[in-house]
């Protein structure tokens, strides 16, 4: 049985715009100054310093209402959890970023230490992530390339080569965290809302193939030097596949066995998470294995098996920056900071929203950019977060960074006391595990079908990103992504679906003509809906719309025709001029004019079956000066050719503007608007009533043929 609906009756008047604004008195409101805002920004008192500090400092928010009784035993098992995650992913991703193993787990420790005072998000955890690993890479390897000599910096002398990278890694990750800190200053968060869901997505699959293909040469043991640039993905596979009858069978066993084993292991961690009271780490006990057997049956010297060697035992002293590879890799680094930034800001929103609580993206930028200015001092790379390492934290019990800040010290104390034992890891391993982990972001793939059955502009969105990440490099790609999502929004503005609307009868409702069977739509009357924005560069193919003719045409024609009936009725000179384009001048004439009656057999002008448009602006949300110059030479054409043009549901703020640039004149006036599509189709019916009787024929006043003269 149908729900009762409710009804609701209405009794008013008819109104236009003005005598809306009559009946209606609106308050002057004065807006605010430029001096205004700054005044007020400037101001100080003891509730705006209170809100200043717990801003900066969101520690103390969440610090205050901490229940340790409830949440300590869950953050540490959690920290213990996502530490064991942290280690393991700091020593793989450390190879994407073209540094030794050791420096992953530094990453995995300072900026960890800054986030927990500035962070707004309780639940990510921070470190490195594998796309900006492998973003900080491209720019290692370009200045210290594997098979060639390094770029010409001064900084590099003395310098071992491995120094010469991590020197660069650091000061790009020092400029990166500038980038971010200037952008939380200038309170320009929102910068990342135009890098779309849909953009991020096709630009971290390609940087799933990116790392894929990198971490080939691990798994099958194989010497190839880093290449950088536009197509680096292609030679990269081809030096590959030259040297694949060099596989080292051991390594590429070892990883075989390590990729199944853990991705079997992930899945059933996935399945029964309702049970298990935290998810087996089964990357940190694959490791532990691997160092046993490796280090049992000496694989380093019997299989040729390269190993992560030597690990850095404790903290090495700050560093500064090289200026001179600021310079070399600014343009690397931006990007960098805001994929950084787009990535964790998108997963922090997730858990905020699913543990309702609120992050302020301007302090997520403060907070990133002191962490990677903090953790580039003293030797990491660009930190991040990572969706499976964030979802560790989140799912094992974790409730505040305690636990990010726990899984930091397990780093802490791998790095002092226990890194010796993982010298004789292979990287192989490493290898394995990063891209086992990648499963996620390569699944990806499967967007592709859904989004071109839903939404084909967005598909071509996430295509051209991802082709363009994987063919021209990461950088240049989300350029290319930005562009191609840009013209996308510039082709759905100016070419909209515009629609017809004709009424619902027994309602004050207004829809699609060719969307219901039911409707009325008066004859004469025309009701044009215009669904976006009118500027420069849509006002034409708006013009070009609005009915199937040319009215400047049409108006041209009439006059012609007019000037012929004028001779034949007045005897002037023939060579009498005017203007074509200007309204048509019926005076004189011993009837009144009907265009669509029956005429001379030479005279032809179109038919226009139309005395009333109505726009419908309910959707227009700005209006620029070209278009508006533009709509008022297309209203004039129209109200020339004796077609009544109605404006409804304009904006406010659109209506001050016309009133502001001059739009009115004696020709377009103010009681062209109405405030609702109604009220216009009201008055427009309450104007037009039929009256057979109004007009004469003018082929009565003509009934011989007349020959039409330009």
């Amino acid at each position: 049985m149908a729900a009762l609906r409710k009804q609701y009756v209405v009794a008013r008047h008819v109104y236009s715009e003005d005598s809306f604004a009559g009946d209606h008195e609106k308050i002057h409101r004065v807006p605010k100054t430029g001096l205004d805002h700054v005044r007020g920004y400037l101001t100080c008192d003891s509730k705006r310093a209170k809100a200043a500090v717990l801003s900066l400092l969101p520690i103390v928010g969440w610090m205050r209402s901490y229940r340790v009784r409830e949440w300590l035993l869950g953050d540490v098992v959690s920290g213990i959890s996502t530490g064991l995650v942290a280690i393991m992913q700091g020593l793989a991703f450390s190879l994407l970023a073209s540094l030794p193993p050791s420096y992953g787990l530094y990453t995995a420790f300072f900026p960890m230490l800054t986030y927990f005072f500035l962070g707004t998000s309780r639940h990510i955890s921070v470190g490195s992530f594998p796309v900006l690993s492998l973003m900080v890479g491209a720019v290692v390897t370009r200045l210290v390339p594997e098979d060639g000599p390094p770029a010409n910096i001064t900084s590099f002398e003395g310098l071992t080569p491995d120094q010469q990278r991590v020197l660069v890694a650091s000061s790009v990750t020092f400029l990166m965290g500038i980038f971010q800190l200037a952008m939380g200053v200038l309170q320009v968060g929102f910068i990342v809302v135009y890098l779309s869901d849909t953009l991020v997505s096709g630009f971290t699959t390609a940087a799933a193939v990116h790392i894929l293909v990198s971490q080939l040469k691990f798994v099958l043991g194989l010497d190839v030097p880093g290449i950088n640039g536009p197509l680096a993905i292609i030679y990269t596979l081809e030096k590959i596949f030259v040297q694949i009858t060099l596989t080292n069978i051991c390594d590429l066993v070892m990883s075989i066995v390590i990729m199944v084993i853990v991705f079997i292991v992930k899945e059933l961690n996935d399945r029964y998470k309702a049970k298990l009271p935290v998810p087996v780490p089964i990357e940190a006990i694959m490791t532990i294995i691997a160092c046993g057997v490796s280090y049992g049956f000496n694989f380093e010297k019997r299989y040729d098996v390269d190993i992560v060697g030597k690990m850095v035992s404790g903290y090495e002293s700050p560093i500064a920056p090289s200026v001179e590879v600021f310079r070399e890799s600014a343009v690397e680094a931006f990007p960098v900071a805001i994929v950084g930034f787009a990535v964790a800001f998108s997963v922090a929103k997730v858990y905020s929203i699913k543990h309702d609580y609120t992050i302020d993206g301007n302090q997520e930028l403060i907070a990133f950019g002191v962490s990677n200015i903090f953790g580039a001092s003293f030797r990491s790379f660009a930190a991040s977060t990572a969706l499976s390492r964030t979802a560790v934290q989140e799912s094992s019990g974790g409730k505040t960074q305690i636990a990010g800040l726990i899984s930091a010290m397990m780093a802490m104390m791998v790095t002092v006391a226990l890194g010796f034992l993982l010298e004789p890891l292979p990287t192989s391993v490493l290898g394995a595990l990063v891209i086992v982990n990648l499963k996620g972001m390569l699944m990806q793939f499967r967007e592709i079908l859904y989004l071109w059955r839903r939404d084909k502009p967005e598909c071509v969105v996430w295509v051209g990103t991802c082709l363009g990440a994987i063919l021209l490099g990461l950088d240049l790609g989300l350029a290319v992504g930005l562009g191609v999502e840009l013209l996308t929004v510039v082709f759905r503005t100016q070419f909209p679906r515009c629609s017809v609307l004709a009424n619902i009868p027994g309602t004050d409702l207004y829809r699609d003509r060719k969307d219901h069977l039911h409707i009325f739509e008066p004859k004469g009357v025309k009701i044009f809906r215009i669904p976006s924005p009118i500027f420069f560069a849509n006002i034409e193919f708006f013009r070009e719309k609005l009915v199937g003719f040319n009215p400047l045409r049409v108006l041209r024609k009439r006059n012609k025709a007019l000037r012929t009936i004028k001779k034949l009725f007045q005897e002037k000179d023939n060579h009498m001029t005017e203007e074509l384009d200007q309204p048509s001048d019926l005076k004189g004439l011993p009837f009144r004019m009907d265009w669509n009656a029956e005429l001379p057999t030479n005279i032809r002008v179109p038919r226009v079956d139309l005395h009333s448009l109505i726009l419908d602006f309910s959707a227009v949300s700005f209006l620029d000066i070209s278009a508006l110059k533009g709509l008022r030479m297309a209203l004039k054409e129209f109200i020339r050719m004796d077609v009544d043009v109605y404006i409804v549901s304009c904006d406010v703020h659109i209506l001050e503007k016309l009133h502001n640039c001059m739009f009115f004149d004696e020709e377009i006036l103010t009681s062209m608007f109405f405030p609702t599509l109604h009220d216009a189709m009201l008055h427009v019916l309450g104007t037009h009533k039929e009256d057979k009787n109004s007009s004469l024929n003018v082929s009565q006043f003509f009934p011989v043929e007349i020959t039409l003269t330009d």
